[in-house]
């Protein structure tokens, strides 16, 4: 095993992740097919006549990469990028959404760590989707109710992440190679 390869890719997961946070912040705003500006969200279709707010398929790369982050550097990585995730998150979300953006990706990224960690050893993948499954839902269940009072888009929400989380799965095969025990 190359050391040297894992921590690149771990660093390189680390960067993509902290990336994106103000990425999904930004989305939410900005694009999307229906836009309900200035009191609510962006929406894209993330299933036929299910709508989410945009940001959701970047939170779901989100929390792969959180579980890559720690798998090649380890559990402080992976708690550091959750307490760097969470204050980039303040930072660049509009004053309306900061404590719902940060107070969902702390605890999102916390329940996935909390689900990830005990699996990552015997069963790579099911740690990484069930971890991730497990995120997505806190961070949609939090995020939507802080942020707009409503859990309106909850289906769309848990659909959109789900699709990203899926879209990952070849990223963790990669892992598997480079990384195959945990840090």
């Amino acid at each position: 095993m190359d050391t040297s390869r894992r921590t690149r890719l771990g660093m390189a997961a680390f960067a993509g992740f902290l990336a994106c946070i103000p990425l999904a912040n930004w989305l939410i705003l900005h694009i999307g097919t229906v836009c309900v500006v200035p009191s609510g969200p962006c929406l894209v279709p993330v299933a036929p006549g299910v709508m989410a707010p945009s940001g959701v398929l970047t939170v779901g790369v989100a929390l792969v990469l959180r579980d890559v982050v720690q798998r090649c550097l380890g559990l402080r990585y992976g708690l550091l990028a959750i307490a760097l995730g969470t204050a980039l998150s303040a930072l660049v979300a509009p004053p309306a959404l900061v404590a719902a953006s940060g107070v969902a990706f702390a605890l999102s990224e916390l329940a996935d760590c909390t689900v990830y960690t005990p699996l990552q050893r015997r069963h790579l993948m099911a740690a990484v989707v069930a971890s991730s499954m497990v995120g997505l839902v806190v961070d949609s269940i939090v995020f939507l109710a802080l942020a707009f009072g409503s859990l309106e888009f909850l289906t769309g929400q848990i659909i959109g992440k789900a699709w990203a989380v899926l879209i990952a799965i070849p990223l963790v095969r990669l892992l598997r190679r480079v990384a195959p025990t945990p840090a």
